[in-house]
C-alpha cells in the first residue's frame, strides 16, 4: 500500500485561509466527510478533540498531523490542505502552521500505519514540505508525495543491504502510536546519520512494535534513548547508558540527545524498579512521591467503590425488609447478609492494594509482597504481643507501609548486589521476598503498638471531656471520625458510641456517625459543584460518594484523602466537627451504631440532625474549594 492509495484529489484542498486551530479541524472534516470517509463526523470530531486535549498535534515546522481512531471512520484516509498564511496551531515550536493532514482510523486493523509512517518521515524534508506548498492543484499535490516516497523506498532499500553496527538505538512511542511515533523516530535517525552515529529507532506504534531492537544490537550500542510519553519495555536497557525524554524532544532536540550519549552525559540504567535518573530530568522529589501515591490510590479506587455499594446495597435490603436497626443492621436478611458479606471483603482487600502498589511503584514487583503484607499488618493493628491484631492504624498506617515498604526494598537491593553473581538467580524468588516479609512484619508490629496507646489515651480523653462539655465532645467525636477513617482516631470514636448506647446515652453515637457521614459528602459535592480541583478520574467517582456518605460508609473518601491529606483531611475533619457540635447542640440521639440514611427511623429530632449533615457537608466542601488548587487536566 502507498500514500496515494489513502489521499485523493477530493481530499486535498490548497491555498485556505484559516482563522484558526478550530476552523482548520473543521475544514479538514469536511473533506473526510464528502469523501464519504466518515459514517459520522460529529462522533469522529469527539475523537479528534480528545486526542488535541493530550497535547497540539502540531509539531512545529509549519506542519500539523491531527489523527485519531474513531469508530465513526469506514476506511483508512488522510486529508491535506495548505495554509500558505499559516494558522496558529499551537505548535511545539510557537510557529504558525501552513501544512496540515488529517488521519482518519478506524479502530480495528492497522495495516495503514506503515504508509502513514512513511509520511510522517517525508515530512521531516524541508524541501518535501515547500514541493507540497507550492502545489498548484491536488493532481501536483500528489505527485509530489508519489515521488518522494519512491525515492525514499529506493534508499531505504539500498541501506537496508548494508549491516550497520549502531553506536546509538532509540524508542519512541506516543499516546496514539500514529503520528509523533514515526516523527521522532526519523528524526532521530537523520539525526544520527548526520552526526556520524548510525542509529536505529524501534517505533512502539498502533500497531505494535516495528524495528525491535535486538539482544546484539543493545548490547553493543553506546547508549539508548527514549522518547515516549507511554510506558515502554525497559527490563532489556539494564546496565545501558540511557536517556528518558518526552517523544516531542525525540522531535525536536534529537543532536543533543545523541550528543548526551556519546560524550557519556547519559546515566546508567539499572532495572531495579526505581525509575532511571534520566526519566527524573526536573522532577521534584515531591512529584516522585506524588506519583507512587497516585499509583496505589488508582489501584486502590474500585475496591472502594464495589465494596461500598454492595454494602449500601445491604443496607436497603435490609430497610425494605423491616429489619430491626440494631448492631446486625445490613445481615438481617440473607440478601442482605450476602451484600454486606462480599462488599465487606472488597473493603478488606482495600488497605492492602493502597500500600501494595504504592510499594510496587517505588520498587517494582519486589515492593508488592512488602506493600500488600505491610498494608493487611496495618488493617489488623498487628504487634509482637498480638500478630493476630490488636488497633489497626487505617489508612495512614498503610501509606506509611507503602513508602517505608518500598524504599526498604530498595535497599535491600542494594544490599544484596554485594553477593556473587552466582546468587542473582535466587534473589528474586527467595532472597527479595523473604527478607523483605521479615523486615516489614517486623517494621509494622513496631509501629502499631503506639497505635494501641494512642488509642488508650484517647478513649480516657474523651471519657473525662463526656463530664463537661457535650458540644465540644461532639465537635471532637466528629473530627475523630474524620481524621485517620479507620485508624486509631476514628476506631476510639468509634468504640465511645457503641459503648455510650449500651450505657443508655444515645447522644453520642448521633455525633459519631453524623462525623463519619460528612467526609465522603463533602467530597461528593466538591466534585461536584468546584470539579477543577480534582482530576478527570476523581470526579468521575465522586458521585458514588453521595451514596457512601449516605450510608455512614466514611471509607469512600479514602483515596482522596490519600491522594491529598494535607489538603482534605483538615477540610473534612472541620466539616465534620461542625456536624458533630450541631448534633450534640440539637440534642439529636441515635440507638442503632452503623446504617446511616436507612436508620434515620430511629434517630431522635431527625429532622435538625439532617440539617446538622447538611451543614457540615457544606463546611467541608467550602473548605476543600479554598484549600485545593485547580488542577491542570
Amino acid at each position: 500500500m502507498k500514500i496515494t492509495d489513502l489521499l485523493v484529489p477530493e481530499r486535498i484542498s490548497l491555498n485556505r485561509k484559516l482563522t484558526g486551530k478550530t476552523a482548520a479541524i473543521d475544514a479538514l472534516i469536511s473533506l473526510h466527510e464528502k469523501s464519504g470517509s466518515l459514517s459520522d463526523s460529529a462522533v469522529y470530531k469527539k475523537a479528534i478533540l480528545a486526542r488535541e486535549a493530550q497535547g497540539s498535534t502540531a509539531i512545529g515546522d509549519g506542519i500539523a498531523i491531527p489523527h485519531a481512531k474513531s469508530p465513526a471512520v469506514k476506511k483508512p484516509a488522510l486529508a491535506a490542505l495548505t495554509c500558505p498564511a499559516g494558522v496558529d496551531y499551537k505548535a511545539l515550536d510557537g510557529k504558525p502552521s501552513r501544512l496540515l493532514f488529517m488521519i482518519a482510523s478506524p479502530e480495528d486493523g492497522d495495516l495503514h500505519l506503515e504508509v502513514l509512517a512513511k509520511l510522517m518521515t517525508l515530512l521531516m524534508d524541508g524541501t518535501f514540505r515547500e514541493s507540497l506548498l507550492a502545489a498548484a492543484s491536488p493532481a501536483e499535490f500528489i505527485s509530489v508525495i508519489d515521488k518522494a516516497e519512491k525515492s525514499s523506498d529506493k534508499v531505504k532499500s539500498e541501506a537496508s543491504s548494508k549491516v550497520a553496527s549502531y553506536r546509538v538505538l532509540a524508542v519512541t512511542a506516543c499516546p496514539t502510536g500514529i503520528a509523533h511515533t514515526y516523527m521522532a523516530a526519523e528524526a532521530l535517525e537523520k539525526a544520527g546519520e548526520r552526526l556520524g552515529y548510525p542509529l536505529k529507532a524501534e517505533t512502539n506504534g498502533s500497531g505494535g512494535a516495528k524495528n525491535v531492537l535486538t539482544a546484539a544490537e543493545i548490547e553493543a550500542a553506546d547508549g539508548i534513548i527514549i522518547a515516549a510519553d507511554k510506558s515502554v519495555d525497559m527490563a532489556r536497557f539494564n546496565g545501558k547508558r540511557l536517556i528518558s525524554v518526552k517523544v516531542s524532544d525525540g522531535i525536536k532536540k534529537p543532536d543533543e540527545l545523541i550528543e548526551r550519549i556519546m560524550s557519556g552525559d547519559a546515566p546508567i540504567y539499572t532495572h531495579k524498579g526505581e525509575m532511571p535518573s534520566a526519566s527524573q530530568d526536573g522532577e521534584s522529589i515531591g512529584r516522585q512521591i506524588y506519583k507512587h501515591l497516585m499509583n496505589g490510590v488508582s489501584h486502590m479506587l474500585p475496591f472502594v467503590v464495589a465494596g461500598g455499594i454492595f454494602i449500601a446495597i445491604a443496607f436497603l435490603i435490609d430497610s425494605i425488609a423491616g429489619a430491626p436497626q440494631d448492631a446486625n443492621f445490613g445481615t438481617n436478611t440473607p440478601a442482605a447478609a450476602f451484600f454486606k458479606t462480599v462488599g465487606g471483603y472488597a473493603f478488606n482487600f482495600m488497605i492492602p492494594i493502597l500500600a501494595a502498589f504504592i510499594a510496587g511503584s517505588i520498587a517494582d514487583r519486589p515492593g508488592l509482597l512488602v506493600g500488600f503484607v505491610g498494608g493487611y499488618l496495618a488493617t489488623l493493628g498487628s504487634t509482637f504481643a498480638a500478630v493476630a491484631g490488636d488497633i489497626p492504624s487505617g489508612f495512614l498506617g498503610a501509606l506509611f507501609a507503602g513508602f517505608a515498604g518500598g524504599y526498604l526494598m530498595l535497599g535491600l537491593r542494594r544490599l544484596l548486589d554485594l553477593l556473587p553473581d552466582a546468587l542473582e538467580g535466587i534473589k528474586p524468588v527467595l532472597l527479595y521476598p523473604i527478607l523483605g516479609l521479615a523486615l516489614i512484619a517486623i517494621l509494622m508490629c513496631t509501629v502499631n503498638p503506639f497505635m494501641g496507646m494512642i488509642n488508650t489515651s484517647l478513649t480516657n480523653f474523651l471519657t473525662a471531656m463526656n463530664n463537661t462539655s457535650k458540644i465540644l465532645l461532639g465537635c471532637v467525636l466528629g473530627a475523630m471520625m474524620s481524621i485517620d477513617m479507620g485508624g486509631p482516631f476514628n476506631k476510639a470514636a468509634y468504640v465511645f458510641g457503641t459503648a455510650a448506647i449500651s450505657s443508655g446515652n444515645y447522644d453520642i453515637m448521633a455525633a459519631v456517625m453524623i462525623g463519619g457521614m460528612v467526609p465522603p459528602l463533602a467530597i461528593a459535592l466538591a466534585t461536584t459543584f468546584f470539579g477543577s480541583r480534582f482530576t478527570k478520574e476523581e470526579r468521575k467517582s465522586g458521585p458514588v460518594n453521595y451514596i457512601m456518605g449516605l450510608s455512614f460508609i466514611t471509607e469512600g473518601a479514602i483515596p482522596y484523602a490519600a491522594s491529598d491529606p494535607l489538603r482534605v483531611i483538615p477540610s473534612c475533619a472541620l466539616g465534620a466537627a461542625v456536624a458533630g457540635g450541631l448534633s450534640m447542640l440539637f440534642g439529636c440521639t441515635l440507638m442503632a451504631p452503623h446504617g446511616g440514611i436507612f436508620v434515620f427511623a430511629v434517630v431522635g429530632n431527625w429532622a435538625m440532625y439532617l440539617l446538622s449533615l447538611a451543614v457540615g457537608s457544606a463546611v467541608g466542601m467550602l473548605l476543600l474549594a479554598v484549600l485545593k488548587k485547580k488542577k491542570a487536566n
